[in-house]
């Protein structure tokens, strides 16, 4: 049995039901975590500003979870294989093991590092820490994968019988108090993670990275919201989501442990909590669509789309606008003014304002997918990518060309007193509810009297709409028609 063993940690930062760690507890003496800082190895969806925060405060949140059982958790810079080769050389390490990804870069450099260690002689060995099912344990009939949800789920909940229990935490780890000096650990801080200048109130008000502050999030939701989650995690306004997206991004926590514990609750068989299963479901998904079409992140699944008439924004002020929460349509730009203050954004406003981008200001779905992925704490590339194409009408089980979403409807319909615009556009507050969706539809009247100034975009002035919607879904409908007819 070889006495020293390495855990290469990546988005995996717990201790609970990380395979890699209990494999590596039950075949070695002693065990190294080891977090190897190597972004450009992502190359080119490097973590964005928002990430590397919540990095931060995870990798010192797992850090002392460590040191709390005797270990340490050993940080250094990449490259990945010198800094895995070095810490091997040092601590005699006779395995390596790690928890998938499976990002295409990723991949390809993991099957590099595997194949490398082994021709050292060193044994490696990888595991399945972040999703329910492997994106190729399930196909079609035909051997393909699927490009279709409900299929997919139809064919996949029945499995979720067969998952394996959560691994427990280790109530105590080899310690690490002396290691070689040719092993220079890095302090967290080392990595300057964190923003130079300090943008991150909203978020540090927010969010509580780690794995405790994913297991306080999801006992938060299962002991009220979940129960009314098919209709709750429609309105932006109320807490009706479990907001684990980051924590599950990072790994905090992982997908078993959350069906696990609603099957504890004894809600296995609640329609609202069979809802939430699912939508682990729909991320699986997303990563299946991602292993198996590498080149969606930048190109459409659809290659029709490849020759989709976009709008020519020469300045980016469209752009700009849409980004800064400045377009003048009130749920749009709190969606984004949410985004920006607390790095993450409800669902349903998140397929408004890539509806609004993508077609009535028809600007490319893949700046929408870049801006994301910089200031989401949960930027992770299969969702990401999945949602932005499913919103564009390029991706697999996208939602259809035609379907467009119009934002006053939406915010009428899903935040019905205005209560979310009221929190994030404060400057609209004293509208009443029936024009707090189009405020351009005041009276001057009512406009002078609660002292709101409609018009050119600065901050003295709440925008007026940067774009017709009426007007624009007729021309996008018309770009649609034009890129159909080709492929046809």
């Amino acid at each position: 049995m070889p006495d020293t063993a390495l855990v290469w940690l990546r988005r995996d930062l717990r201790l609970t039901d990380n395979p890699a760690l209990h494999h590596a507890l039950e075949s070695c003496e002693r065990v190294v975590p080891v977090y190897i800082h190597a972004p450009d190895e992502e190359a080119p969806w490097q973590p964005g500003g928002a990430s590397r925060w919540w990095l931060h405060h995870a990798l010192c949140a797992l850090a002392d979870d460590l040191a709390a059982r005797g270990s340490r958790l050993i940080v250094t810079r990449g490259p990945s294989l010198d800094a895995l080769r070095r810490m091997i050389r040092a601590t005699g390490a006779g395995r390596c093991l790690w928890n998938r990804l499976y990002d295409p870069a990723t991949i390809a450099r993991d099957t590099a590092v595997k194949q490398a260690l082994r021709e050292d002689g060193v044994p490696c060995e990888s595991f399945n820490g972040s999703l329910l099912l492997e994106p190729w344990q399930v196909k079609t009939t035909a051997g393909e994968p699927y490009r279709v949800f409900t299929p997919y789920w139809r064919r996949c909940e029945p499995l979720l019988g067969e998952l394996d229990a959560p691994l427990p935490a280790p109530d105590a780890l080899p310690p690490l108090s002396e290691l070689p000096g040719s092993i220079d650990p890095l302090p967290v801080g080392a990595l300057e993670l964190l923003p130079a200048i300090p943008w991150d109130t909203g978020l540090k008000e927010t969010w509580r990275p780690g794995e405790a502050g994913a297991r306080e999030r999801l006992a938060t939701f299962l002991s009220g919201p979940v129960q009314r989650y098919g209709e709750g995690r429609e309105h932006p306004a109320e807490s009706g989501t479990s907001s684990l997206s980051p924590h599950l991004h990072w790994g905090e926590i992982g997908p078993r442990q959350i069906v696990a514990a609603v099957r504890a609750r004894g809600l296995s068989d609640n329609d609202d909590a069979r809802h939430f299963i699912r939508e682990l479901g729909w991320r699986d998904f997303s990563h299946q669509l991602l292993y198996h079409f590498p080149h969606t992140p930048l190109e459409p699944l659809d290659p029709k789309f490849a020759e989709f008439p976009w709008r020519d924004d020469p300045d980016g002020a469209l752009l700009a606008a849409w980004q800064r929460g400045r377009t003048g349509i009130p749920i749009v730009d709190a969606g984004m003014r949410q985004l920006w203050q607390v790095g993450w954004m409800h669902n349903r406003v998140r397929m408004i304002v890539s509806s609004l981008l993508t077609k009535n200001l028809r600007l490319p779905w893949q700046s929408g997918a870049r801006w994301f992925w910089d200031t989401l704490v949960d930027a992770d590339l299969a969702n990401n990518t999945q949602g932005w194409q499913w919103s564009a009408g390029s991706g697999a089980d996208a939602a259809p060309y035609f379907r467009i979403f119009n934002p006053v409807r939406q915010g009428e319909r899903y935040d019905p007193e205005g209560a979310y615009v009221r929190r994030w556009c404060p400057e609209l507050g004293d509208l009443p509810g029936t024009l707090i969706h189009q405020p351009w539809a005041a009276k001057p009247a009512v406009l002078a009297r609660i002292g709101l100034r409609l018009g050119p975009g600065d901050r003295d002035h709440y925008p007026l709409p940067i774009v017709d919607l009426k007007q624009s879904r007729v021309e996008a409908l018309s770009a649609f028609d034009r890129i159909k007819q080709r492929g046809d």
